[in-house]
C-alpha cells in the first residue's frame, strides 16, 4: 500500500538487499513527511489521551 499511495508500481533496483533498502528510504521518507505536516499544523504537543503517572 505505501508504495501503490506514492505512485510507485515498481522497484528502481534488483536483488534483495536493494529493494530492503529502497522500502527502507520509502517508510522514512513517508514518515518525514507525517513528521514535516504535524509541525507544520503545531499538532505536536497535543496527546489523544491523558498520560498516567507512576
Amino acid at each position: 500500500m505505501l508504495k501503490q499511495d506514492h505512485g510507485f508500481r515498481r522497484f528502481l533496483c534488483r536483488g534483495k538487499n536493494n529493494i530492503r533498502t529502497e522500502f527502507l528510504l520509502l517508510g522514512l521518507a513517508y514518515n518525514i513527511k507525517k513528521l514535516f505536516a504535524k509541525i507544520s499544523e503545531n499538532r505536536l504537543g497535543i496527546s489523544l489521551f491523558e498520560l498516567k503517572t507512576a
